[in-house]
């Protein structure tokens, strides 16, 4: 898989991301100015909790922005075969005969996509997993979270 496909598509799943949270923005935060949200009487909280609301938005659309910044910025290094896991590696995972796909990026953890036919999730240094695969290799033993406690994993690739 080519990491660049991959950038580019965390890159336009954050971009789909932003579009909706800056609508969701502008709504709070013409809710938050509308004459219709004036208090009516002092225990009328609706129009603080409409700027509260708006408030949120605008740091959500802020955070998308500055991570559409990092992934456009990331450099992709290649990984060879002794390479230590470091901040844009795309890693594959197997366990039970079964493997996952992880890429470590530096912000947006949790994102799921599917890139030429392989389900990807987005890992970041703060996460228990890319705390986890930081400093590793090939064929190294990591403990990832599981649903009934960590589970080993061995390290099958790294690109």
């Amino acid at each position: 898989m080519k990491k660049s496909l991959l950038r580019d598509a965390i890159i336009a799943q954050l971009r789909a991301e932003l579009s909706r949270q800056t609508v969701a923005a502008n709504l709070a935060r013409d809710e938050a100015i509308s004459e219709e949200s004036q208090p009516e009487n002092k225990y009328d909280t609706h129009s603080q909790e409409a700027a509260y609301l708006a408030e949120g938005q605008a740091r959500l659309v802020a955070e998308i922005e500055a991570s559409l910044a990092q992934y456009a910025a990331l450099p992709l290094p290649d990984f060879g075969p002794d390479a230590v896991i470091a901040l844009g590696a795309l890693v594959e995972l197997g366990a039970h005969g079964a493997s996952t796909w992880y890429f470590l990026g530096p912000r947006a953890g949790g994102l799921e996509l599917s890139v030429d036919g392989r389900n990807v999730l987005l890992v970041t240094p703060q996460s228990p997993l890319g705390r986890e695969l930081l400093g590793r290799r090939k064929d190294d033993i990591v403990r990832a979270p599981g649903p009934g406690g960590p589970v080993e994993h061995r390290v099958l690739s790294v690109a």
